[in-house]
């Protein structure tokens, strides 16, 4: 596993990393003593879209429609806070690929097009208790689903890959695309999507606002569009 992998899944899911930046940039942020809630504290990450803001400054991040923990919850994007339980979210696991699909959890055919590469799952913890549910998929990945709560670790759908590869020239700003480790589309995969629009569309959940939702990856390796393009802060 190379330097740059290991430091980008620290990013994501190790608060005491998110200060370290690929290529010994400078922090992670000034947002880090208010951007979570004080029971979740420094366990709490936040992840942004290179759409609406930057590590300094975030603005929107990947929260729980209204909070609710349950199985088919949206997340969406929804400002940064230090009150709302609703974006408290941690690392539930990381490792390579591979070790997901000796796991079961990921396909031959994932594995063998990203074996190399970090996953992860991110859990949803209002105040900093464990709910067991993770931001992922209720389907195996289609254009446009939407994010939703899912039960961590039981299958692909809750596996989001750090796909370096297909952005190399923002790898070392600490951006980059998350592939769904269910997709099935490997010349365009599923990737976490942020728009300005809120029209997702789901074949199980009532649409939130500006919901996440998984598109095909464009313009990989060099123009991946900024809604396509996520990182970590605290």
């Amino acid at each position: 596993m190379s330097v740059e992998n290991k430091v980008l899944t620290n990013k994501v899911l190790t608060a005491a990393a998110m200060v370290t930046m690929v290529g010994g940039l400078g922090v992670a942020g000034t947002l880090s003593a208010s951007a979570a809630t004080p029971e979740c504290g420094d366990s709490c990450i936040k992840i942004y879209s290179t759409e609406f803001g930057t590590s300094e400054q975030p603005n929107l991040v990947e929260t729980v429609y209204q909070g609710a923990a349950r199985v088919g919850r949206p997340t969406a994007m929804y400002p940064v806070s230090n009150t709302d339980p609703a974006g408290d979210i941690v690392g539930h696991r990381k490792g390579l690929v591979t070790d997901f699909y000796k796991d079961g959890l990921v396909s031959a055919e994932v594995n063998r097009h990203y074996g190399n590469l970090t996953a992860v799952e991110v859990e949803y913890v209002p105040h900093g208790k464990r709910t067991g549910l993770c931001a992922g998929l209720a389907d195996t990945a289609y254009q446009n689903e939407g994010l939703t709560l899912q039960k961590c670790g039981t299958s692909a759908k809750t596996v989001w890959i750090i796909n370096t590869a297909d952005s190399p020239s923002t790898a070392p700003q600490g951006h980059f695309p998350l592939v769904s480790g269910s997709t099935t589309n490997f010349t365009h995969p599923y990737a976490m999507t942020a728009t300005h629009s809120g029209s997702t569309r789901s074949r199980h959940q009532t649409t939130a606002p500006m919901q996440i939702r998984v598109t095909k990856l464009t313009g990989s390796p060099y123009h991946v569009p900024a809604g396509q393009l996520w990182g970590t802060t605290k």
